[in-house]
């Protein structure tokens, strides 16, 4: 009786197969990792200008929320490019008399870009 293992060819490939696999995985996970910036992890923030909103916005007015004066963004539900696409969600927060309705509520609604159900439970707002 012999100790010395004996090697097959298709043991061989099936460890190369394994081990190609397990360094795809490892490759991939790499790639697709999330983009830090080395040494701009803390301090970095800014306010946001007009450049960096663009690419949310629609060139058709109607077809934009109303978020700012000069800042929207756009109701499209599938923008040129995907990168973009955003839900459409907003929450809007502010003591009484702050100005939710005057100055978000009513111009989003005077814009007619979509349907809207508006709950006005003390009748004050039309």
């Amino acid at each position: 009786m012999s100790f010395i293992p004996i090697i097959h060819l298709t043991d061989i490939l099936i460890g190369i197969g394994v081990a190609s696999l397990i360094k795809f995985i490892v490759y991939s996970k790499d790639k697709n990792a999330k983009k830090f910036r080395q040494g701009k992890e803390y301090g970095s923030a800014r306010w946001g200008t007009r450049k960096d909103i663009e690419p949310y916005m629609d060139e058709k007015l109607q077809n934009n929320i109303l978020l700012t004066q000069t800042e929207r963004l756009t109701m499209n539900g599938r923008p040129k490019n995907p990168k973009y696409a955003r839900n459409k969600n907003v929450l809007v927060i502010g003591g009484s008399g702050s100005g939710k309705t005057r100055f978000y509520v009513k111009p989003n609604l005077m814009q007619m870009h979509s349907s809207y159900c508006v709950t006005d439970p003390k009748g004050l707002t039309f």
